[in-house]
């Protein structure tokens, strides 16, 4: 049996509940479930159908200090099952300390310290040395601007807050994993609505492609 989830939660769910993992698979994909959409994709792009997903939950971003925490849960839960776990993590705010526990529960994860620097491509990103004031979106969090940013900035009681929050900000970059035209428009008004400059950057699926590609091809 392999994973099926050509009906995937949507957004919401994969915020605040995750995708727990189906099918018996050999290597279990330990996720955030913002990456669930491009991982899935990427599965049924290439047939890596000996790989399953898990998804916790893409609100643990808002609580950074909590992901080490679940992804180690994660990890005991399911190593019995499956001959190998990849944590599809980056750093992602933990200081280091997703790397160290991943190191100490001999288990690997993608390289870089956030999702946009490998979406982006890590090496690429890091060229964008003069991007200190970029504020990022992906296609989830295009899709989830209000439940990951408007609301738990504040800003939808008090749009005060907004020129405080983001004044040292110049632009917005949306960070395109598809072509679609509605997310685009989307994302734009983000912009809009924060009083960034906005721009458009397709990245496709990056260095996510790539660890993804180097893990199946070594069962």
């Amino acid at each position: 049996m392999t994973q099926s989830n050509d009906s995937l939660p949507d957004p919401a769910t994969l915020t605040t509940r995750g995708l727990a993992p189906t099918g018996q698979g050999r290597i279990l994909l330990i996720a955030c479930g913002a990456l669930a959409h491009e991982i899935l994709a990427l599965k049924r792009a290439n047939g890596w159908d000996h790989m399953d997903l898990h998804c916790l939950p893409a609100k643990l971003h808002l609580y950074p200090e909590r992901i080490t925490e679940e992804v180690e849960k994660a990890v005991a839960r399911y190593r019995d099952a499956y001959a190998r776990i990849f944590v599809v993590y980056a750093d992602c705010g933990t200081g280091g300390q997703l790397q160290a526990k991943c190191q100490n529960l001999g288990v690997e994860m993608v390289a870089g310290p956030h999702c946009y620097a490998f979406f982006e491509g890590v090496d690429r990103f890091a060229e964008h040395d003069d991007e200190i004031t970029a504020f990022y979106l992906t296609d989830f969090l295009v899709r989830q601007f209000d439940a990951f940013v408007w609301k738990p900035m504040g800003l939808d009681r008090h749009p005060e807050l907004r020129d405080v929050i983001f004044g040292n900000y110049t632009k917005l970059v949306y960070q395109a994993q598809t072509d679609d035209a509605a997310l685009r428009a989307r994302a734009e008004e983000c912009a809009q609505r924060l009083g960034l400059d906005y721009e458009y950057r397709f990245t496709g699926y990056g260095d996510l492609h790539t660890a993804l590609a180097e893990q199946a091809a070594k069962s």
